[in-house]
């Protein structure tokens, strides 16, 4: 039904649509980038269906417009080192008009306020190249300001090069510090900025419009997305959890390729060699020299990075909470095929010795609620998913390792198949609700798990961390309703939103996209793809993930905004303050709906408070809980600063410092273990990993355990 709906809104406003794109403004001195009448359409129909099918139920206003120009902008030019003042001034004419003009399909505004960008970018690229071999002085007291995000706009080009002639002599301060030759950096820098230039120059309408749609639709909602063509073909290769590479999500910071997740069961994982928050300044293949990809597009890291299975990529990281000035640690991966369908949960059997008694735990990890949805349609009875996984480790838990209790590591689980949530929670519980779901009419849905029996009726406990997030909040969220069990870790991620996929080229019949073909043709910017099924001619709309429904616990609660809270809570190493659904300004606020009809298997009402306070007595001993409580306002630290020194021996003694009180945190807790002392340099043998936060899981549920009898 919302198809065909969406058919005839579509279809009609096409046919409505013949104008050509507004004449836009050109900005002198560069090449610049116009949008085409396929993105102008695109534009209007995402404008109609958000209007129409978003779960806000909002009409585009002045005021929303007012939020897409901020957020645009920021996008552009985040720590406001590009942009002068009069730039940001004129850009005040478009402040209360995007909203009408992208109804309309006019995207001559966006596209003016780039090419801008792309000017002033270039002139600051090309005055940084220019002084790269100027002669600096680095034993200056001199000051680089780095985040300029909450400073003013500068008021002319002498103010922004005098930013800029800082940055590259901050640059040039890491590069020496790392240990190379002040020639040799000169060179490293200049290629670097050259770099730069090189990719602004392959930028496209493509790229243009999938930065406007961004800051269109993240003010919506974070999670209504747009597509560009290419960006859908890669969207629905994630989904399909296939493809060839290192196992790692990455993304841009900052002019710099970050490690965005590790992806289970991939090389990166299994190697141990890479960490959320690491960054990538330099990629080599088996043989040949590295290149410095600092600056690069996404893209085209990627593209290097990515490789057939079999193949060896070496990788140049700054380890996540190292300085950029830090020595890059080198690294060697082999390529794999990651096929995320076919990550399996896995079990782990520990003991832990409590008030004197031994305790087998099991330990179940569940990167993802996957499901390979082909197979089962198919009939194939032996098709992959997570809750046949689980119930088969739960035999063997139960039956050969005779475990005291089992626990579900959730951590990093970003979720995935809604069903495998709901018949995950169903080994756990003897029928009933598990999750509701209103959609944007009001209509509330309850799902239950309908299939008698528990697979697991022994001590429960859910490991969850801020990442941890949509799927795995319905199942924590209903093991802790259901008082089925602890949850241990940090408050979750809070989504709680149900997107729809739409793939715009299914709402047009052939006979349209071909009309639109031909308007497209008619102009030097065409940006169509090829689809298959239709004339090569055809081009593809790309696609949109529209939010359109929300989760509740059985309790009513919503998981959105707030997520899970634990019943042990633990310090995050994540910051709170930026990860997370409650950080997100256009985030669907929490609310409630009725309470479902759901039996409790128990009441820990009783119990928790008595497990909180021996949690607490452990935390006050523990060096591991003090040293995480430390790093974690070392990172605040950190992040409060917004410039550095540029005093090279300054710089340099604060690294070493920083490295020195590292080691020494590391050996004391090595110590406490009966571990031998490590030197600078050392890589930690894997079977020496301590991992805090499973340890003291344990520690609760054998608390449980007894508390219980």
């Amino acid at each position: 039904m919302l198809k065909r709906i969406l058919l005839v809104t579509f279809t009609a406003a096409i046919l409505a649509c013949q104008a050509a794109p507004k004449p836009q403004k050109l900005v002198e001195g560069i090449p610049n980038i116009k949008p085409d009448e396929q993105q102008s359409l695109v534009c209007k129909e995402i404008v109609a269906l958000i209007e129409n099918y978003n779960y806000k139920k909002l009409t585009l206003n002045d005021s929303i417009s007012s939020l897409i120009l901020d957020k645009y902008v920021k996008a552009l030019d985040p720590y406001r080192s590009y942009f002068l003042a009069s730039d940001i001034k004129e850009f005040e004419q478009f402040r209360t008009t995007l909203d009408d003009q992208f109804r309309a399909g006019d995207l001559s505004a966006p596209f003016y306020i780039f090419n801008v960008y792309s000017k002033r970018y270039n002139e600051t690229l090309d005055y940084a190249i220019a002084h790269i071999k100027d002669k600096y002085d680095f034993n200056q007291n001199d000051t680089y300001v780095f985040d300029r995000e909450k400073m003013p706009w500068v008021n002319n080009t002498t103010d922004l090069n005098e930013i800029w002639k800082k940055r590259v002599k901050y640059e040039l301060i890491n590069l020496n510090i790392a240990g190379t030759a002040e020639a040799k950096n000169v060179e490293t820098l200049t290629k670097r900025y050259q770099n730069l230039k090189s990719q602004s120059s392959k930028l496209n309408n493509q790229d243009v419009f999938q930065t406007v749609m961004d800051a269109f639709t993240e003010t919506i909602d974070p999670h209504t997305n747009y597509f560009n063509p290419t960006n859908a073909q890669q969207f629905n290769e994630d989904m399909a959890r296939s493809f060839e590479g290192i196992g790692a999500r990455l993304k841009l910071e900052n002019d710099v390729l970050k490690i965005d997740e590790i992806i289970p069961g991939g090389p990166a994982f299994k190697s141990k060699l890479l960490n959320t928050g690491d960054r990538i300044i330099g990629v080599a293949q088996a043989t040949g020299d590295f290149e410095d990809i600092i600056g690069w597009r996404i893209e085209s890291s990627v593209a290097k990075i990515k490789g057939p299975k079999g193949t060896k990529v070496r990788l140049k990281i700054i380890p996540v909470g190292h300085e950029m000035s830090s020595k890059p640690v080198s690294i060697e991966l082999v390529r794999e095929k990651i096929v995320m369908e076919d990550q399996s949960a896995k079990k782990e059997v520990k003991t832990i010795q409590s008030n004197g008694k031994p305790y087998k735990i099991g330990i179940i990890t569940v990167p993802g609620f996957y499901a390979d949805f082909k197979a089962a349609n198919a009939g194939d009875p032996n098709y992959k998913s997570t809750t046949r996984d689980v119930r088969l480790l739960i035999d063997t838990l139960k039956t050969r390792d005779k475990v005291d209790a089992i626990v579900m590591d959730l951590r990093a689980n970003g979720g995935g198949s809604l069903v495998e949530a709901i018949d995950l929670t169903g080994l756990f519980i003897d029928r009933g609700p598990v999750v509701q779901v209103k959609d944007l009419k009001g209509n509330i849905e309850v799902s239950e798990d309908e299939h008698p029996g528990v697979a697991w009726d022994g001590p429960f406990g859910v490991m969850v961390d801020r990442l941890s997030a949509s799927a795995s909040e319905i199942f924590s969220g209903a093991i802790q309703d259901y008082g089925r069990g602890i949850i241990v870790g940090t408050q979750t991620y809070g989504k709680g939103t149900v997107q729809s996929s739409i793939d715009l080229n299914k709402l047009v019949n052939p006979s349209i996209l071909q009309r639109l073909a031909a308007l497209v043709q008619k102009g030097p910017n065409s940006s169509g793809l090829a689809i298959k099924g239709v004339k090569d001619s055809t081009p593809q709309l790309g696609q949109i993930n529209l939010t359109m429904a929300k989760f509740y616990r059985v309790n009513g609660s919503s998981t959105q905004h707030k997520g899970v809270m634990p019943d042990i809570v633990l310090p995050s190493f994540y910051p709170m303050d930026k990860i997370g659904e409650d950080t997100e300004a256009s985030a669907l606020p929490w609310d409630e709906v009725q309470r479902s009809n759901f039996v409790a298997v128990a009441d820990l009402t009783a119990i928790k408070p008595e497990l909180v306070k021996l949690h607490n007595e452990r935390m006050e001993k523990s060096l591991d809980y003090k040293g995480l409580v430390q790093d974690i306002e070392d990172m605040k630290k950190r992040d409060t600063e917004s410039s550095v020194t540029l005093n090279e021996n300054k710089l340099k003694a604060e690294r070493d410092s920083i490295e020195v009180k590292t080691l020494e945190k590391i050996n004391k807790m090595r110590a406490s273990r009966g571990l031998a002392a490590v030197k600078k340099g050392d890589k930690i043998k894997k079977d020496e990993t301590f991992d805090f936060v499973e340890d003291e899981t344990m520690h609760v549920m054998a608390d449980f355990i007894r508390l219980k009898k």
